[in-house]
């Protein structure tokens, strides 16, 4: 069952669905349509599985961490390396199904939002590579911290947009590049980057990401003759996750861990843990777990990751919490950091701050299970963007 969805109508049991314009629902009817087709389209996949292979470099490794794991003194933890694709994280396994995807449809411009970046450089490089003019949409604060990042997506020919409205973070980004997309959905191609959004964009990013999961699935029996006891991964928006889980919703021996940030504390505007604290309501045309207030709009939020600060997660996520498949749990901005140097340290891997609250609670989990278990953690992205401030914030460690 879990298969199927989402259904015809984009729901994940309560969640999902298409809260916009009804100008705007046309021409994502017309996304849908031709999603549909080229999902079963061999040139498309095969034009998309060779640039996977070719280009981005696909697939990434699972790496055995073994010394981090004789340090913690736990269970056995693994990692796949999505910080060492073209780019640096897994945003490009979306990024270019959406670019293709695009061109197919006759757009012009691909348009986006970005916290940390990783999409915005993901997106500007897909662009480039099949020719599309593209502009990234991002908060004033994130364009600091992330300063790196902005250098690149310039360098690739995209126009970095600067937001300076509200928090001037990533929920006020996506709010930006919604009012761009409405003003000409016609020309422009909305690339979202996670599982959010109005459908079909949850279920379009999903299967983009799933080969996180096939491949991980195979690589892990053929490393240890079976499949991973546990599998973690930090949560956003959450595209990372649904790329590791999807191909292991159906192996119920396999336990699932999704990780949001509990940033400073548990009062408003001082973390991200959507999951954790939200409830039900509508942000950015679709209905899923949401911080709000009691107005229904929603709550402003933090993380010291910038991909992680969003105050909605992806609708899959609700409805796989609401049926408890997945446990979804809290990693905070000090724990982050010091598995940032942690991980640095003891096997010589400088992962991004979002990936560095998996690897916190992966931390965790290791002294709570037996020793003879395995977790496998999604390194979704590596930590270049992130080390300027994190040096700056928290200084280097002896």
């Amino acid at each position: 069952m879990i298969e199927k969805l989402p259904n015809e109508n984009g729901y994940f049991g309560e969640y999902g669905g298409s809260f916009v314009p009804e100008n705007l629902q046309g021409v994502l009817n017309e996304i849908t349509a031709a999603y549909m087709q080229v999902k079963e389209d061999r040139s498309f996949q095969d034009e998309l599985t060779y640039l996977y292979r070719h280009y981005v470099g696909r697939p990434s490794p699972v790496y055995p961490a073994k010394k981090l794991s004789e340090v913690i003194g736990g269970a056995q933890i693994f990692l796949k390396r999505e910080d060492l694709n073209h780019t640096g994280a897994h945003k490009i396994n979306h990024c270019l199904g959406e670019a293709l995807l695009a061109k197919r449809m006759g757009k012009k411009k691909v348009i986006a939002e970005t916290g940390a970046g990783q999409h915005g450089v993901a997106l500007a490089t897909a662009a480039a590579l099949v020719g599309l003019e593209c502009d990234i949409y991002m908060g004033e604060i994130d364009i600091a911290k992330e300063h790196p990042n902005v250098v690149r997506m310039k360098i690739l020919g995209a126009t970095v947009v600067p937001v300076s409205g509200g928090r001037k973070t990533l929920k006020d980004a996506v709010d930006a590049a919604f009012i761009s997309y409405l003003n000409d959905p016609v020309t422009q191609f909305y690339a979202i980057g996670s599982v959010v959004g109005p459908h079909p964009f949850p279920m379009m990013v999903r299967d983009f990401q799933s080969v996180v999961g096939r491949e991980a699935k195979e690589q892990f029996r053929e490393l240890t003759g079976k499949l991973p006891d546990h599998l973690v991964a930090c949560v956003g928006g959450g595209s990372n996750a649904m790329g590791l889980f999807t191909a292991f919703l159906d192996d119920a021996g396999v336990e699932m861990h999704g990780v949001e940030p509990s940033g400073i504390g548990f009062k408003v505007g001082e973390h991200a843990a959507t999951l954790t604290l939200g409830t039900p309501g509508v942000l950015h045309g679709f209905r899923s777990y949401l911080l709000q207030d009691e107005k229904g709009e929603a709550l402003p939020v933090y993380s010291v990751a910038s991909g992680l600060d969003y105050p909605g997660v992806g609708p899959q996520h609700s409805y796989l919490k609401d049926i408890k498949r997945v446990q979804y749990h809290c990693a905070s901005d000090r724990e982050a950091i010091d598995a940032f140097y942690l991980l640095s340290r003891k096997e010589g891997i400088i992962p991004a701050l979002e990936s560095a609250h998996a690897v916190a609670y992966a931390r965790k989990l290791a002294l709570e299970i037996d020793k003879d278990k395995t977790i496998l953690v999604n390194l979704s992205g590596r930590g270049d963007k992130d080390i300027d401030f994190v040096v700056e914030k928290y200084g280097i460690p002896e």
